[in-house]
């Protein structure tokens, strides 16, 4: 199970160096069900995920070079590029910062990741996050990849 929330980043109100890095790629095979491609650094993973916003089933394979470009062929939709960055917040939690790249370019959003529904929804965001879109499937990567931008970026 993924428990996750995400916000809709305006700025980052400090430096990024210091900070892990992961420049992802990712994909969509299937968009019904969600089946995604993802190369991560120099790792490659296929991901099935079901259905939800803040909490959904998900199931992930390590894959190799071969497979994933196999895979990368099938692809419906854009590919979505980003830069990860991994922040340790006081709560013990940890942020991750994606810097969106190519047409997604100057879009920024946080995710955290929780054990239980119930440590999400007490979770109180650091106010450098921005607006909570958890639930705005315009901000999922699945949309994202279909759609490109929303319109009217923090617009409900």
């Amino acid at each position: 199970m993924e428990i996750e929330k995400k916000f809709l980043t305006k700025e980052i109100p400090f430096s990024l160096d210091g900070f892990i890095c992961k420049q992802i790629q990712q994909a969509y095979v299937s968009y019904q069900p969600t089946i995604r491609i993802r190369k991560s650094d120099e790792q490659y993973y296929l991901t099935v995920k079901g259905k939800g916003h803040m909490a959904r089933e998900e199931f992930e394979l390590l894959i190799s070079q071969k497979e994933y470009d196999g895979l990368h062929a099938k692809i419906e939709g854009n590919e979505v590029r980003k830069k990860r960055y991994l922040i340790p917040l006081e709560s013990g939690y940890t942020a991750e910062l994606d810097l969106y790249e190519g047409e997604l370019e100057g879009l920024l959003t946080t995710e955290v990741e929780f054990p239980t529904l119930a440590a999400a929804e007490a979770f109180i965001a650091p106010q450098w996050f921005g607006e909570d879109v958890s639930k705005d499937k315009r901000y999922k990567n699945t949309s994202l990849s279909l759609y490109g931008k929303p319109k009217e970026l923090g617009a409900k």
